[in-house]
This record gives structure tokens, sequence and C-alpha cells, in this order.
């Protein structure tokens, strides 16, 4: 009986070790994703807001959550995505709603499936590798243009542990557009604490999607206040968890929640004026 809970105890810790290598490995890929959207994307967006749209009768609706999952798994079985995605251009949807309201949420519900245990890690690994190649291929018909910078600075990461990245990605592509110099950080290459020490920054943005890290994420906000250079250092957070619950913000001292992408620029510069 022994050697057999002695092989229980065993086997649970491969498992365990399995489960945190690929979660790894997920978190790898979408800071990889994320990464193709800072760069791709940012530079475009401006662009993008200059144009004038098309005529419509009626504004486009936002895809739906059905758009989403259907553009999870067509993701995942290899269906031929990108011409409805090129569709929903085609209708007048915008290239920064398509990425928040479609992409974001399709990188997120992927990577809840693979937690969930509802799709396997490898689907999802060349689902999420699917969805970079669509991104590469929509801002290909798009053109760089400069944007004036205003001096600020800011660096985005998520809280140590959060393994959602892509949406971050997108906020930074917001304050690029504004002019901001953005740094964006996974944590795992570089301590942000180090980078707040060394370098000058206006403002930090943290995001964090599960309510169970709060106190790790309480604990990061007081350590990068502590070792920033900047004694003004301003600190806003955001992200699904301070959309279901933004007082939460004020358990980590944060100064401000940001509610989505696009309006986390105006809500730090409204807390920098302040």
């Amino acid at each position: 009986m022994a050697e057999i809970g002695v092989a229980r105890t065993c086997g649970d810790r491969q498992i365990r070790s399995a489960r945190g290598a690929a979660a790894r490995n997920v978190a790898i890929i979408q800071a990889g994703l994320a990464r193709i959207v800072e760069d791709e994307i940012l530079p475009r967006l401006a662009l993008a807001h200059q144009a004038d749209p098309p005529p419509q009768p009626s504004p486009p609706k936002p895809p739906t959550p059905e758009r989403v999952a259907s553009l999870a798994r067509a993701l995942m079985e290899g269906e031929p995505h990108g011409e409805w995605v090129r569709a929903l251009l085609e209708e007048g949807v915008s290239l920064d709603a398509l990425l928040l309201d479609l992409f974001a949420p399709a990188a997120r519900h992927l990577g809840e499936l693979w937690e969930e245990d509802a799709a396997d890690f490898l689907d999802v690994a060349v689902a999420l590798g699917r969805l970079q190649n669509l991104t590469r291929a929509l801002c290909a018909d798009l053109e760089g243009v400069d944007v004036t910078a205003n001096g600020r600075r800011v660096l985005l990461m998520p809280c140590p542990g959060e393994t959602h990245l892509f949406s971050l990605a997108l906020v930074a592509s917001f304050f690029r557009e504004a002019g901001w110099d953005v740094v964006l950080t996974t944590g795992a290459d570089e301590d942000p604490a180090s980078l707040v020490r060394a370098e000058q920054f206006d403002l930090v943005g943290i995001s964090l999607s599960c309510d169970i890290l709060l106190p790790v994420m309480a604990v990061s906000v007081a350590k990068l206040r502590a070792a920033s250079c900047n004694p003004d250092l301003r600190v806003i957070v955001g992200g699904p968890l301070f959309v279901r619950a933004p007082d939460s913000a004020r358990l980590v001292g944060a100064d401000a929640v940001a509610a989505d992408a696009q309006s986390a620029v105006g809500i730090a510069e409204a807390t920098l004026a302040r």
C-alpha cells in the first residue's frame, strides 16, 4: 500500500509538472502573439482612424460572443476563418474593434478552453499560431504613420502569474497611438521593479483576469512604488477582474481602473493631471 501511495504521489507531481510546463508554453505563445500585435498594429491604428469610414445605413454591430467562439473553433479546426474575418471588415467593422472585440476575446477563449480541459494544449497552440498569422495578414494591407511623441512613458505588464497577455498588447497600441513611449513586458524576461528603478516612467499599467492573484498584485504594486525612481509614479489597473469588481483597485493600491483598452489612455492622462 505504501508503494502505491508513493507511486500516486509521483504521478501527481508529474501531472502538475506537465501542466505547469504547458501553462508556461501557452503564456509564451500568447506573449509572442501580443508582441506581433504591438509591433505591427501600433503604428497602423492611427492611419485606420484617419481614414473616412464607408457610408453605412447603420453602425456595424460588434462581434457577438457566438462569433468569438466560432472564430476560436475555426482556428482550432483549420477552417477558412480568414474569409469571414475579412467580411467583417467589409461590413465596416474597424480594425481596432476587430482586435478588441474579436481577436482578444478569441485568444482569451482559447486559453480558457485549455484551462478547463475542454481543448488539448496542442490544438490551442496551433490555434494561437493561426491567429498570429491572421493578424499579420490583416496588417499587411495597411501602411504605418508617424505619431507625435508627448514625452510620457508607461510600463505595461501583467500581474505576476497572469497568462492572458493579448489584450495588454492592445492597450499598448492605444497608448502608442496617443504618443506615449510604451514598454511592454511579460515579467518573465525582466523584473519590472528593476525597470522602474533604472528608468523614468510616469505610469505603470497592470492587468489581471482572476481574483486568486489579487494578493500578488497588491504586493507587486507596493514593490513597484518603493523601487520607482519617480516618486510620483501612478498605477492603473485593468483586466476582466476589475471590470467585474472595480473596487478591487483600492485593495491593490492602484490610482485608477481602466475598463477597456480604449478608455485606458484618457484615464491615465486624467490620473496624471490629478
